[in-house]
Formats: structure tokens, C-alpha cells, sequence
């Protein structure tokens, strides 16, 4: 069963602490990526930006600071209600992202119900994949004969005699 886990939200791009701007997210999970979540910014560019990283990241970022380098997640306080930050840096720029916390909380509640933490790699598929590439297939025509036209049909070499007639 193919598992998705969707939720349209708006998120504050944060500009300054006086000042934020909506940003409309469509946020994912899929069960053939299990260890990851997408968030899709739709910021009035010809393209969507797209970014990919590990739920464990974002469910922790819900309690805790966490993450280094390209993103960081932590909670605060924003005018009395609790919000989740999220840091992301590219070569292209830094973005400071505000998301209720209410909301990304949810979200994030369906996709460990819809799989659960330390299930992730049962979902992947990874066994049919593997089954797949170790599968016998015939292959540059050896499908069913033998290989080696140097041993014989019992999987011996032919003896070759010496001119002395020893073996």
C-alpha cells in the first residue's frame, strides 16, 4: 500500500522580528520515502521550491533545537502561541520559516501513525528490489550452459597426458 500524508499550511517567511510575509506550503510524507518529509513552498515563482529532509528532524525540532548546516528546527513562543522555527540555508539564500505548531504537529502525528517510527525501512520496498536484482536472468547468452568450455561436464579439467605417457 502506497501511504501519503498531505497538509496544505501557511508558513511566515520571517523577514524581520517586526516583520513576516505568508508563505502557502503543501507539506508530504510519503511511505516510499519514509525517513523523509517534503515541504513545497509555492512563493509566486515560475517553479515551487522544494525542500527534503528527515522527519526524525522535524518531529524532534517539535520538542527541542536540533539540526545543523542546511536546517535547523526548534520551537518558541511568538506572541504567546508556540510556533516551530525552521532555518534553511542554501547556496541561493537563508530562509527563517514560522509554522504553527498546532498544525505541523498534527501532521507530523498522522505520518508516525501512518508509519510508526522504526518501520520506516519496511516500507521502502527494499526486499522486492533486492529479490529483483539478485533474480538469475539470462544474460549475454550463458543462460543454462556452461561457462567454461574449458572444464569438462562434471566440472572437471580434461587431464592432459605427457609425452611419457604420465598424467
Amino acid at each position: 500500500m502506497h501511504t501519503v500524508v498531505e497538509r496544505e499550511l501557511e508558513l511566515k517567511l520571517v523577514l524581520s522580528p517586526e516583520r513576516c510575509v505568508p508563505v502557502p506550503a503543501r507539506l508530504t510524507y510519503r511511505g516510499d520515502d519514509a525517513y523523509a518529509v517534503h515541504i513545497t513552498f509555492h512563493i509566486g515563482s515560475e517553479q515551487p521550491v522544494h525542500w527534503t529532509f528527515a522527519r526524525e528532524l522535524l518531529v524532534e525540532g517539535v520538542f527541542r533545537a536540533c539540526g545543523e548546516g542546511d536546517v535547523r528546527v526548534w520551537p518558541t513562543k511568538d506572541g504567546g502561541r508556540s510556533v516551530i522555527h525552521m532555518a534553511l540555508s542554501s547556496p541561493d539564500g537563508d530562509a527563517l520559516l514560522e509554522a504553527p505548531s498546532t498544525q505541523l504537529s498534527a501532521w507530523l502525528e498522522r505520518t508516525l501513525r501512518a508509519v510508526p517510527p522504526g518501520t520506516e525501512s519496511e516500507h521502502l520496498g527494499f526486499e522486492a528490489g533486492l529479490a529483483e536484482l539478485l533474480a538469475p536472468a539470462p544474460a549475454d547468452g550463458l543462460h543454462g550452459r556452461d561457462p567454461s568450455p574449458a572444464l569438462g561436464g562434471d566440472g572437471t579439467r580434461p587431464v592432459e597426458e605427457s609425452k611419457d605417457g604420465e598424467a
